[in-house]
């Protein structure tokens, strides 16, 4: 269990931290100007199991197309997920949408400030709240994304993996126990930038403004906290993906279900790894004397959470377009001309 602390040793952590914050935080970020609730929303989305300098650039496309959530709520999902496409985790673009028609539909396009009622939006968990309450709203609350955890883990030098039940209810209450009454928005930024860019996994202890307090450290075993969690080895997937390309240079296109891996996002067909051309035009309806030329090409990498994927594109040059159904979800698209939604892996294997 972590040594407790006295009240005063809260007020001078926070105080520490914020004193650093005033002279080396990120004050420059897009979401913070204007800092409104709707782009502290969209942002803090983005940020879940996304590093910051990733998030800018798709932060910003993505406000510019949808500046307010009436006009996120009254887009199409499709035009959602090709603003999101080459972000990941497409199931938080899903949420983002979901939850804008939620707020319009039932609470006149205002978001709610307090953590519970945002908790209760699609997508919006626990830390997630409580960063747009404190950030927009200005409402204590304690957060506790990865950045935090490990600031606190090393900070107390908290035992046991930081996934599991007891150690993140620790957590938790040490977030609580830190987050002080004022400015609690800058606080909040304030530990989320020390663990981005001070208290890293690779740390750098120089730097740090509570190093002087932190248990790991005077124990010189900063980089064994928090504690991983025990991950069973990824399996492997092999995959075939069929690119069917026109006379016009177009792709045909498949929307994938809703649910699952890259769910509502667009892709060339998918099938087994042992499917071969033939079996896959029959399969799809394709007169085979339609077939100008195939070609397949070099396996593709892909990694996930929980899973790799071995993806093997297959080029198949048509010598016209064959009719496409459209209530099955099939499009022809030009590479670069489309506002689909594409993973970033479909971009790879179509050039689009």
């Amino acid at each position: 269990m972590a040594q407790a602390y006295h009240p005063e040793d809260r007020v001078g952590f926070a105080n520490r931290l914020l004193a650093w914050w005033d002279e080396h935080g990120r004050k420059d970020l897009p979401w913070q100007h204007p800092r409104t609730p709707y782009r502290v929303w969209i942002s803090e989305i983005m940020l879940q199991q996304t590093q910051v300098a990733t998030v800018i650039p798709y932060f910003q496309r993505f406000v510019a197309r949808f500046p307010d959530i009436h006009a996120l709520a009254g887009s199409e999902l499709d035009e959602v997920l090709h603003h999101w496409s080459g972000l990941g985790y497409y199931a938080r673009a899903r949420n983002l949408h979901r939850a804008a028609i939620l707020v319009v539909d039932e609470l006149g396009g205002v978001l709610p400030a307090s953590p519970d009622e945002l908790r209760r939006l699609p997508g919006v968990g626990r830390s997630t709240a409580a960063a747009i309450a404190a950030q927009a709203f200005g409402i204590r609350a304690p957060i506790l994304d990865g950045n935090v955890r490990r600031v606190l883990a090393r900070q107390h030098r908290l035992e046991g993996p930081a996934t599991a039940s007891k150690t993140q209810k620790e957590l938790w209450r040490l977030a609580e126990h830190h987050t002080p009454q004022d400015r609690v928005a800058d606080y909040t930024q304030a530990i989320m930038d020390l663990g981005a860019t001070v208290c890293r996994r690779t740390p750098q202890c120089p730097g740090c403004p509570v190093r002087d307090t932190c248990q790991a450290h005077a124990s010189e075993e900063v980089e064994r906290f928090p504690e991983p969690a025990k991950r069973s080895p990824k399996r492997l997937e092999r995959r075939r993906f069929f690119v069917l390309i026109d006379p016009a240079g177009r792709r045909y296109v498949e929307q994938r279900p809703a649910f699952g891996i890259w769910g509502g996002l667009w892709s060339p067909p998918e099938r087994d790894a042992d499917e071969t051309v033939a079996g896959f035009l029959a399969s799809a309806g394709i007169d085979r004397n339609l077939v100008d030329e195939t070609r397949t090409g070099s396996v593709l990498h892909h990694g996930f959470s929980h899973f790799d994927l071995a993806a093997q594109p297959v080029y198949v040059r048509l010598k016209a377009s064959p009719p496409v159904a459209h209530d099955n979800g099939g499009r022809w698209i030009r590479p670069g001309k489309h506002t689909l939604g594409l993973s970033s892996l479909a971009v790879t294997l179509l050039g689009a």
